[in-house]
């Protein structure tokens, strides 16, 4: 292994790892956690997400009067992620500007083998240990949606995937996607346009009717894309469009996408030439439920505790997005959401400052020995 975490966190990125071609880095990953005396695993979640790679699971023995800690991080990027050159730059580490640089979720990656690596090293008495890292986050939660569930022994964990170190989120969103499909008439835009029933008119007038944005503190909707046409001498006979809804509350998620979805069905409705009727096909997924934990579960407590310890100012925080987490939660395995230090992630600006490299390392040890006491 490396020499420095710094070091070590670099020659990460350089590996590249968009979601469903995670298997290069998979294999360093689990190359390191053997060195540091894990007994190593994949399971066939790939088999499912069409990747090149399953779920990296790894258990590190330690004290039997304790149950495992699990430590979890995602091992795919988001594109740009191919042919990353980070670069050091006074207090931080950048990509060159052409791509990401993978801090989401190699950061979280980075500080989990560090932190155990440097307990090993001081030969330190802790708990048994699990780490997870999975495969396909950043596309839906893939990994975290078909991981075979017996590979675990924790009852509890922490996925590190938020930002500012000290930062545990206790709550996120449940998560509906939507595609509604647009069929109209297809004519001559020129030559006879009146014989033609526009799906894209149709569609924008759905859309003009529906609520979108922040609807209240803790519910929000976005149309986020729209495909549809071919030519413009032709009036378009179907128009596809992708929307979402989140919510921290089931019914409000509930009722938002029934007043989203009813939008498309009564504006179709209103169209209809000679014997033809414009309708639509309305597909609503499930993506992953909401979870919520309290300020004083004992995961939270054990956060604060390992925090202060370092002196690191803790924090928890209410999340808008959705995480492995929710799917663990949703499985009966209590999880909350660790910073890493990441800041500006999924575009090109991406950095991580050294300093919270370091911190995240502290911080996860300090967790892993509040928890072996």
């Amino acid at each position: 292994m490396n020499s420095t975490i710094i070091d070590y966190f670099i020659s990460l990125v350089k590996i590249d790892s968009e979601s469903k071609n995670e298997k290069e880095l998979a294999l360093r990953l689990e190359s390191d956690l053997k060195k540091l005396g894990a007994t190593v695993q994949f399971d066939k979640a790939n088999k499912k997400t069409a990747g090149n790679v399953g779920n990296l699971y790894a258990y590190f023995p330690g004290k039997t009067d304790k149950e495992p800690i699990l430590f979890c991080a995602h091992m795919d990027t988001v594109v740009p992620g191919k042919n990353i050159k980070p670069k050091i730059r006074e207090d931080r580490i950048t990509a060159d500007g052409a791509t990401i640089l993978g801090s989401d979720d190699k950061s979280g990656i980075a500080e989990i083998i560090w932190a155990i690596k440097e307990i090993k090293e001081n030969k330190e008495e802790h708990a048994p240990i699990e780490v997870l890292f999975t495969i396909s986050e950043e596309i839906g939660l893939l990994g975290a949606k078909y991981l075979d569930y017996s590979l675990l022994k924790a009852k509890f964990g922490f996925a590190l995937d938020a930002h500012e170190i000290g930062e545990i989120t206790i709550a996120a969103p449940a998560q509906n996607s939507m595609k509604y499909t647009v069929f109209g008439k297809e004519a001559h835009a020129g030559a006879e346009p009146e014989k033609g029933l526009n799906a894209i008119k149709i569609a924008s007038e759905a859309i003009s009717k529906m609520p979108m944005g922040r609807i209240d503190p803790e519910t929000t909707c976005n149309i986020g894309m729209i495909d549809g046409g071919r030519a413009t001498n032709i009036v378009p006979n179907e128009v596809e469009v992708k929307a979402e809804a989140r919510s921290h509350d089931q019914k409000k998620l509930h009722d938002l996408t029934e007043r989203m979805s009813a939008a498309f069905r009564e504006t179709a409705a209103e169209y209809k030439l000679d014997d033809f009727q414009a309708n639509v096909k309305i597909d609503v997924s499930e993506e992953y439920r909401a979870f919520k934990l309290t300020e004083d579960d004992q995961i939270v407590e054990l956060v604060k505790k390992a925090s202060a310890n370092c002196r690191i100012e803790d924090k928890t925080t209410i999340g808008g997005g959705g995480s492995d987490a929710n799917i663990f939660n949703q499985n009966g395995l209590k999880m909350g959401v660790l910073g890493t230090g990441m800041s500006k992630v999924h575009t090109t600006d991406e950095f991580i400052l050294i300093k919270d490299l370091e911190n995240g390392i502290k911080w996860i040890k300090e967790i892993i020995r509040e928890y072996s006491k």
